[in-house]
Parts: C-alpha cells; structure tokens; sequence
C-alpha cells in the first residue's frame, strides 16, 4: 500500500506557519507524504487567516480553490472559528477546526485518508518538517494573548496566553541550530508577555535555573551562537532589560514592537498602553543603550473618530521616532471587533488617502536611514543566488517583510552563508552591497 498524500495551503502569519509546520510533522511522522499540488493529492488541508477582511477572502477563495481542484478539503485556523461563515459559501468541506488544533486536524486527516502503515519507517529530522527555508525558522514561545484591543478578534479565536515550558522552547532551538539554521525568530501574539500564565516560573535548564520570562529566554537562546530575532513584542517596561543584550550581540538589535498609533485618546479607544511621549523617550534611551537597534512597528490609520489633527500628530512621531521599518494598515472593520461599534467611522477614501501620505512620510524616513548606512561594512545573512547575483539581509531586515541587501555577481554565495559586504547604495527600503 502506498503512503497517502496530503496538500497543505498555509496562509496568514508567521504563528499560523508554526501551526502548519507542527501538523506536518505529525503526518509526515505517520507515513503520509506531502504533494506539492492539488492533482497528487489525496486531501488537502488548508490552513486560515482570519484577522482581516481580505485575510478572509483570500481563505474562502484558497478553499473554493482547493474544492475545485480536489474535491477533499479540511479546514483550519483562525477563521475556523467563523464555522458558519465557511459553511455558508463552501459546504462541501470535510471538517473544520480552529486555530492551534494539530490533534483535531491529525484525526480529521485519520477519518477521511487513513495512514498507511509502515511501523518500522521514520523519515522526520530531529527538528520535524519546516516551511521555511533551512537557514531560517520561527520559534512560537506562547499561544493566545490576555489583551483585548478593540480592533483585533484574535483573542477570540486563539484564546488567552498560553506559554510554552521554558525548557521546551530552548529544547527546539537547539534542535534547529544543530540542524543548521543560522536565525531565529521569536514569535507569539506577545512575546514580552512570555510565561505571565506560568507566574514566570523556573526551570532547569543544562545545569542552571532559567525562568519562563521574557528576558531569561531572550538570554538563553543568546548562547546558542546564531541570530535570533525578536517578533511582537509590546511595550511593556521590562523590554527594556533586554537592550543590553543587543548591545552585547547576543540577540539581534531588532525590536518588532506594534506601537499602532501615537495619539492617546486613539490609543484609548484602541485599549492600547502608553503615550507617544512615553514611546519617544523609550526609543531613546534604548538608542543610547544600543546605537545600531533597529526598530521595526506597525500603526493602523483611519480608526473610527481619528481626526485630521490625530493623523497629523501620528505623522509627527514618526518624524520624531525615526524608525527603520515601518508598516501601517487602513482601519478595516473586522467582523466581531469592538472597534466596529464605535462611532465616527471614517469614509473608505479618506482612510485610503491617510494611508498613502503616512506611507510616502515614512518612506523619506527610510530612505534617509539607509543612506547613513552606506560605506560601512555589515554581516548579512544569503537568501537566495540568482542569476544576477545573491540575495541577503542584514541584522535590519527580517525575511518577507523588511529590506534586502542585493549583491550583484556574487553567484558563487550559497543560501545560508553569512558573508560581509560594504553597503554602497540604497532607495527608500533596500540596499545594495559588495562582498569584502
């Protein structure tokens, strides 16, 4: 008897990815074989996004897809939680979990395409089946979040804080290092809010005591001698403990920190923390700890009620801030949000249109930063080798979803190399270098 196939569409965020490759590797530990297409598949499992309406879309749509192609479909993720809404549009799905479910989807695939069985056969790496590249992978530390920001539905559909035991999460590091992974990426809803649930307690940890907190994990993945780079992380005040340690190298000096507006009666409204003026000094004085930090966050313009002077006033402090890499979304009234019941919605142009000028206002910030960066000489981590030469990143630039460093005619690079190259050129997100 053959093995099964499975296909497998992972859509959404780097926590969903994490989610896929966990089922994967149960699969693929019980025989199955994952196709790379619809026609060699015996079923596919299509993992949601949910978080915003074109996430929701693009799901239904990678279904309807999924449907026509194969016919034998099981969903889930976030937008598993909006059973009906699925079953509205395709009702031929075989099952339907939520988020985070790897044992419901594993005995759905059971149920519809039983494994074959091979008991003697074991064809899973120590560190289990990755969707990334082999030179990079996500670390989820915690599932679910405690906050309740009017504007997300995630709480809703991946529950509250859940932490993983310390020594589990430094387990599965070491695993993937020994495997060959040269950069880490810490990733949770709220990665600073690492082992709240656990009342952040100790574990031992290669002869030492190490805590499920924020700051001893940061600590004890710096000694594992790759880049390790740091997702989601909310401002609270103890993130400043761990500026230190990107000043020593033994993290990344990245800090992906969702500040989402500067205006405090939006702030409020949005049930978020901090003021802008506290964030300002914040950035700051992790500067002054830290010169080469890289900061990275994302904003949402157009919340319901934001006036043009609240808009001004967020532009302000990205003048002020001068982060490197930035993100921003028009408000979208996700279905189930608390932010969808307040007043003073905006019109869908303007919020169009404070997006395009907050998007060129931080473009000229970027393009400024990058160009102080031109004539040093920077470690950057190879990608991919095409024709015209590698692509790479530096400590700045997280993959999908920051810069890249190009280095024209450096064919010879493999993917995975850590080479240094003088920077000499830049536009307003990329740079370009050449090997040293």
């Amino acid at each position: 008897m053959s093995n099964p196939r499975v296909g497998f569409i992972s859509l959404g965020c780097p926590k969903a990815l994490v989610d896929s490759e966990q089922i994967l590797t149960r699969l693929r530990m019980e025989g199955y074989r994952v196709s790379p297409n619809y026609q060699e598949s015996d079923l596919v499992i299509v993992n949601t996004c949910g978080f915003i309406d074109a996430a929701v879309e693009e799901s239904l749509d990678s279904i309807g897809e999924a449907l026509a192609e194969n016919g034998k479909v099981i969903v889930t993720g976030c937008l598993g939680a909006r059973q009906d809404e699925i079953l509205e549009r395709h009702p031929q799905v075989l099952k339907i979990t939520g988020a985070h479910a790897t044992d419901e989807v594993v005995e759905a695939v059971h149920e519809y395409l039983p494994p074959a069985h091979h008991p003697f056969t074991s064809l899973i790496p120590p560190q289990g089946v990755k969707l990334t590249p082999k030179h990079y992978a996500y670390l989820k530390i915690s599932e679910g979040c405690n906050h309740r920001c009017t504007f997300c539905i995630i709480p809703s559909m991946r529950g509250d804080l859940v932490s993983r035991p310390v020594a589990d999460v430094l387990s599965e590091a070491e695993r993937l290092a020994a495997a060959g992974v040269k950069e880490l990426l810490v990733v949770s809803q709220d990665t600073s809010a690492y082992g709240l649930d656990l009342k952040y307690q100790s574990r031992d940890w290669k002869g030492h005591s190490v805590k499920t907190q924020f700051y001893d994990l940061a600590e004890a993945l710096g000694e594992l001698g790759i880049w390790v780079r740091m997702h989601y992380v909310y401002p609270y005040p103890h993130v400043d403990r761990v500026i230190p340690l990107m000043a020593d190298g033994k993290i990344l000096p990245y800090l992906d920190i969702p500040f989402q507006h500067a205006n405090s009666r939006i702030l409020k409204l949005m049930k978020r923390p901090a003021a802008a003026e506290n964030n300002l000094d914040r950035i700051r004085a992790w500067r002054q700890i830290c010169p080469d930090i890289t900061i990275r966050s994302t904003f949402i313009v157009g919340f319901p009620g934001e006036t043009e002077q609240e808009f001004e006033e967020l532009l302000q402090f990205l003048s002020e801030a001068q982060m490197d890499r930035v993100g921003c979304f028009a408000y979208s009234p996700v279905k189930g949000a608390a932010a969808n019941q307040l007043p003073d919605a905006l019109p869908e142009q303007v919020k169009e249109e404070r997006l395009a000028r907050f998007m060129a206002h931080q473009a000229e910030i970027s393009a400024a930063r990058l160009q102080r960066r031109l004539g040093k000489t920077e470690t950057v981590l190879v990608d991919e080798v095409v024709e015209e030469g590698s692509v790479a990143r530096s400590k700045a630039d997280a993959p999908e979803i920051d810069g890249q460093v190009f280095i024209d005619g450096a064919t010879q690079l493999k993917v995975g190399d850590f080479v240094d190259v003088e920077l000499v050129e830049a536009d307003e997100y990329d740079l370009w270098g050449k090997l040293v």
